[in-house]
């Protein structure tokens, strides 16, 4: 479902382009008043004007629309990863605020020296027979 709203809402999108670039300024109706025959045109006398600005208002609406639907979607997947095994907040302050390990009680290792490992014992020792 996500999917189709977002391929709508790219195509909204294209639309808003597409009716804005047909869209004339305003320097053109001064040309316009002269008889250029605009009569004679497919949306009549008064032009394509609020034809087109209806539908700049229709599709840009569609695009709001589909904005706040992808939001809920986006809200949707953002706690469902909360609930994927990711630590929470109070989890994380807390794990700050543990107590740190002492370095003085550590044995003291020069550099570059892997720990000693424990002396064995006579009975770890195995002995032939």
């Amino acid at each position: 479902m996500e999917t189709i709203v977002l391929i709508i809402h790219v195509l909204l999108a294209a639309a808003v382009i597409g009716l804005i670039l047909l869209q004339q300024g305003k320097g053109a109706e001064a040309g316009a008043s002269f008889g250029a025959g605009a009569s004679q045109t497919v949306f009549g006398s008064t032009g394509s004007g609020n034809f087109l600005s209806r539908m700049t208002a229709v599709v840009a609406a569609g695009i709001f629309a589909t904005s706040f639907v992808l939001a809920v979607y986006a809200k949707n997947k953002a706690d469902a990863v909360n609930d994927a095994g990711i630590p929470s907040a109070e989890l994380i302050e807390s794990a700050a605020e543990a107590p740190v390990v002492d370095t003085e009680q550590l044995p003291a290792l020069e550099e570059n020296q892997a720990p000693a490992a424990p002396a064995a014992s006579e009975s770890d020792i195995p002995k032939a027979d």
